[in-house]
């Protein structure tokens, strides 16, 4: 099931007597854990019928007892966990298996097991599978992330532009909490029906409009190294905002998409294939003309040496991530 089917069935009060909620993105693991918290109580039944624990602060036996108490003047009593991936659950295997096994219909016990998954070698997690309900929260690939910020967007009633969407996924990486903070801020300042483009998301995210990562793609495309160099000397000017490793990391994405399109033989295809907007391609078509199979080859290898001399290994001369950087683009673009 998805987080949106789960959520569907938790509002429509098909719920289940245990909900262990694993993986390594948190923001569907919170998602669920909310609407678990404001759909299965009532406002007056929360005050006898609800009990929030934290794993780091909790024993096993403590959540047990607190799951077999029954529920006051309630169908329902909701036992929401916490920071579970912090509870031993070793300390009280058996006890914790046999409740599993027999869970009360009246207790809601939700595990919050965040920053990994749970481990699926032990036996109580097929007990969980069969008798509660299991939902790994995994990561998102960099490169669905544009997606799914338009899909949060027109959500809540608003639309993206598909360059609005990309800087915002270049700029905020994948951690989706941190994105959909991120743009429940933004679309507080944007009227809905109106167009989320690029200036409001500069404006309301606090990117530089003409100097980030984006754009030195678009300068290193057109090999325009004014602009590029413009960009580069800006980054080092403000290293915090702008680190040398989230640099090379896009830079290397970047062309090695590039790379792949030199190989796409029908190029009706080629956004598929690149897992990429359409709106984009004719990016790349511009940068693989101007960037030749065997210099993109080179320029990706330059790619991983700099990465490695950032890091120290193999540097002879300046390990300063601008005079890195300032060489690197040199010689990306001669």
């Amino acid at each position: 099931m998805t987080a949106a089917d789960i959520i569907k069935d938790i509002k429509a009060r098909k719920l289940k007597p245990i909900y262990l909620l694993h993986g390594d993105e948190s923001y569907y693991i919170d998602l669920i854990s909310d609407c678990l918290e404001e759909n299965v109580l009532s406002d007056a039944e929360k005050g006898f019928n609800q009990t929030v624990l934290y794993g780091k602060d909790t024993e096993m036996m403590t959540v047990l007892n607190a799951a077999k108490r029954y529920p006051m003047m309630s169908d329902y009593q909701l036992v929401l966990v916490k920071e579970a991936q912090e509870l031993k659950i070793d300390k009280a295997p058996e006890q914790f298996q046999a409740y599993c096994e027999n869970p009360l219909k009246s207790t809601i016990l939700v595990l919050g097991h965040k920053y990994g998954k749970f481990d699926k070698r032990k036996k109580v997690y097929k007990v969980l599978e069969k008798n509660g309900l299991v939902f790994e929260s995994a990561s998102i690939y960099d490169n669905k992330v544009p997606a799914w910020i338009d899909d949060f967007i027109k959500s809540r009633g608003h639309h993206i532009n598909p360059k609005a969407s990309a800087l915002l996924a270049e700029y905020l990486g994948n951690d989706l909490s941190k994105v959909a903070n991120e743009l429940d801020k933004l679309m507080l300042n944007v009227a809905k029906g109106q167009e989320i483009g690029t200036k409001e998301v500069q404006d309301n995210i606090g990117i530089s409009k003409e100097y980030n990562v984006f754009e030195l793609q678009n300068a290193l495309a057109r090999k325009d190294v004014f602009k590029a160099n413009q960009i580069i000397n800006y980054f080092e000017a403000n290293p915090k905002a702008n680190p040398f490793v989230l640099i090379i990391g896009n830079l290397s994405g970047w062309f090695t998409k590039i790379l792949k399109y030199h190989y796409v033989t029908d190029k009706s295809q080629a956004a598929r294939e690149l897992g990429v907007n359409p709106y984009f391609l004719k990016d790349y078509e511009l940068a693989a003309r101007n960037y030749s199979l065997g210099k993109t080859f080179e320029v990706v290898s330059l790619l991983r040496e700099y990465d490695l001399k950032s890091k120290g290994v193999d540097s002879t001369g300046n390990t300063e991530p601008g005079d890195l950087l300032k060489e690197l683009i040199f010689k990306i673009v001669h």
